[in-house]
């Protein structure tokens, strides 16, 4: 055999396997790339938690992005210019000038279907299985690269910053709760999550983003104790009360001296009846005063995650807020952080529990005045803000820039609101219909 042809032949096969090796790092590259920069960090932590010292390992690789990025750019340019360049001079050898041609076509559908297309679909299939597993190479790709990373990295800032563009690829920004809540909508509009369980982790989530002043009791609906009533009275009133804490104020319904709890009420009557078996007109000269706990004050400020830790600190569920004078605006409680979460909490001592929303026959929803915007979304599923309001009253009087009469009509947010009810200058009764049932 003819030694040139053989050296020809030779030469053809070793670079015909070059190119093929080098399309196995593009392809892994490729894959690489997308498998890193896919996966979830939250599950890259559950496998490392398991002991998974890839998933740890790709963790510490995916805090820094751009190097990463620059990393694996790198050698998959680096590889596919090289495979390019060799089947270039492969095809020119064979088919002369016409080659340049033919290796472009022949390398552009190998790299896109093996080394592109190929290893991302898997890789986009199983993120954190393909991240932990290419982590140990990537990682000391990474360190092979680092110099040359670094220098594109200053070029690059450098050319941006001359575009007004500011980067801080050093801060690792990840909006965790923005992740969930997409996540959560998102698998509540496939029918995956169910709407309770969305609306249950959206508002854990929404604490620390809003204030007592937004959930609060407003202080017209408190029912609170005049000390100087006669205890017979008093006594009567906690009897009657469908509340087991109730302020205790003296002359002025602003001079809040203490909070009677029914337990310690009932516990230190007993306890003064008994004391050298008084007779019952003896109960004239119990003071209330003495029975009731020091007052809780909180600024109506307090954001809901911060305040159900003071709840939880001081061993108290009960609270009354007050604005940036001083002045008394409402009452909070435990129960009512809780139901923020978990949804509205009723027993046998909230007749009115049930009875917010009554839906009608043409489609509209009879509500009361006082519940909250946040409720009746998380209710029905609907999207009217709360940006100017806590109220479905406060709202209407905010659109309407007046306080409406009974039976005006206003349509805004894509909802029809009629006023049903008003007292005085409080509007205690809505009925509302979406437009879209019009």
């Amino acid at each position: 055999m003819d030694p040139v042809s053989t050296g020809a032949d030779a030469a053809f096969w070793i670079t015909s396997a070059a190119i093929l090796g080098l399309l196995v790092l593009s392809a892994f590259f490729s894959g690489s790339e997308t498998a890193l920069t896919a996966a979830s960090r939250g599950k890259l932590r559950s496998m490392a938690d398991k002991g998974s010292k890839g998933a740890d390992r790709a963790l510490i690789i995916t805090e820094d992005n751009e190097r990463l990025i620059g990393s694996v750019l790198l050698g998959n340019n680096m590889v596919n210019i090289l495979a390019t360049s060799l089947a270039t001079a492969l095809f020119t050898r064979a088919f002369g000038e016409s080659g340049v041609a033919l290796a472009t076509l022949v390398m552009t559908a190998l790299v896109l279907v093996f080394a592109e297309v190929l290893p991302k679909t898997y890789a986009i299939t199983n993120p954190e299985t393909a991240a932990s597993r290419v982590s140990p190479v990537i990682q000391l790709v990474i360190t092979v690269f680092s110099p040359v990373v670094s220098a594109v990295r200053m070029l690059v800032r450098g050319v941006l910053r001359v575009f007004g563009v500011k980067t801080d690829p050093d801060s690792h920004i990840l909006a965790v709760r923005e992740e969930i809540a997409g996540a959560l909508q998102l698998g509540h509009s496939e029918g995956v999550v169910e709407k309770e369980d969305r609306d249950r982790i959206l508002g854990a989530l929404d604490l620390s983003e809003r204030t007592v002043e937004e959930i609060m009791l407003h202080r017209s609906g408190i029912e609170m104790i005049d000390a100087d009533n006669d205890p017979q009275t008093i006594l009567k009133q906690c009897l009657e009360s469908n509340h087991t804490r109730l302020p205790l104020f003296r002359g002025e319904p602003e001079n809040i001296i203490g909070v009677v709890h029914a337990k310690d009420l009932f516990r230190a009557m007993y306890q003064f009846m008994q004391e050298g078996n008084k007779p019952a007109d003896a109960m004239n000269s119990f003071k209330f005063a003495d029975v009731a706990m020091k007052p809780y004050f909180i600024p109506d400020s307090t954001s809901l995650d911060d305040q159900m830790r003071q709840f939880l600190r001081r061993r108290t569920h009960f609270a009354l807020v007050v604005d940036e004078y001083g002045a008394l605006q409402g009452l909070i409680t435990l129960e009512d952080i809780l139901e923020e979460i978990v949804g509205e909490i009723t027993d046998e001592f909230d007749p009115d529990g049930d009875v917010a929303i009554t839906p009608g026959e043409d489609g509209s929803y009879w509500i009361d005045g006082s519940m909250t915007i946040r409720d009746l979304n998380r209710a029905l599923d609907w999207t009217l803000p709360d940006d100017e309001a806590n109220t479905v009253a406060g709202l209407v009087i905010h659109e309407a820039q007046m306080i409406p009469t009974m039976g005006q009509c206003f349509s805004f947010h894509g909802f029809r609101f009629e006023v049903m009810a008003r007292d005085n200058n409080r509007i205690t009764a809505l009925k509302i219909r979406p437009l879209a049932a019009e």
